[in-house]
């Protein structure tokens, strides 16, 4: 009977890729450029933004591999560094508003980019109501208190640990459960009188 292979951790792969190993970081960047990209995408709902930022993100990491030490977990370095890319990126668009006039065309998805496409199998009408909803609910998310937004992202994501999202945001466990905890009634309130069947708030209520 074969022997079942064991996936080599994050921790293993990035220490390859610290040595030069770009084998190593292809699979690093595979295992985790969908979630990174969800994550940039909740804080700055353009897709074609969220992956080209999703890019910047591991180009710095790759650049910075040299220097990685494995004293905290590969998300925890990684989702610091999309955070601070993704704020970069909102600050400079404050700043600059005229270059940032290109709205996405895609409706917004609280889950990922990708699952905005399935909306076009559905009816006319089905459609426009999904893309409308979707649309509120990425509005109502982008305009949550930013350590919110992220606290409660990643946590939505099951990706993170409450210990983790705390390293990323620098604060307790504690705060950060408080955090997300004010950022599901935030959106369970904006976005109850449009969520008749009860699916996000189910979504929003779950915790690990």
């Amino acid at each position: 009977m074969a022997e079942t292979a064991i996936p080599t951790t994050d921790a293993t792969l990035m220490e390859r890729a610290r040595q030069g190993d770009a084998t190593a970081f292809g699979e690093l960047v595979e295992r985790w450029q969908q979630p990174v990209i969800s994550f940039i995408y909740r804080s700055l709902p353009d897709a074609t933004e969220a992956e080209d930022l999703a890019q910047s993100v591991f180009l710095q990491i790759w650049k910075t591999a040299a220097r990685y030490q494995a004293t905290a977990k590969f998300s925890t370095f990684l989702f610091t560094i999309a955070r601070n890319l993704t704020l970069n990126e909102i600050r400079r668009r404050a700043r600059h508003p005229a270059s940032s006039l290109d709205l996405p065309d895609d409706g917004g998805d609280l889950h990922s980019p990708q699952q905005i496409k399935d909306s076009t199998a559905l009816s006319g009408e089905q459609a426009l109501t999904r893309a409308e909803l979707m649309n509120m609910v990425s509005e109502a998310v982008a305009d949550l208190p930013e350590k919110q937004r992220t606290a409660l992202v990643l946590c939505q994501d099951g990706e993170v640990s409450y210990e983790e999202i705390a390293a990323i945001l620098g604060c307790s466990v504690q705060a950060t459960k408080s955090l997300i905890h004010r950022g599901r009634e935030t959106l369970k309130s904006r976005l109850k009188p449009y969520l008749h069947s009860g699916e996000w708030e189910h979504d929003t209520a779950t915790s690990r």
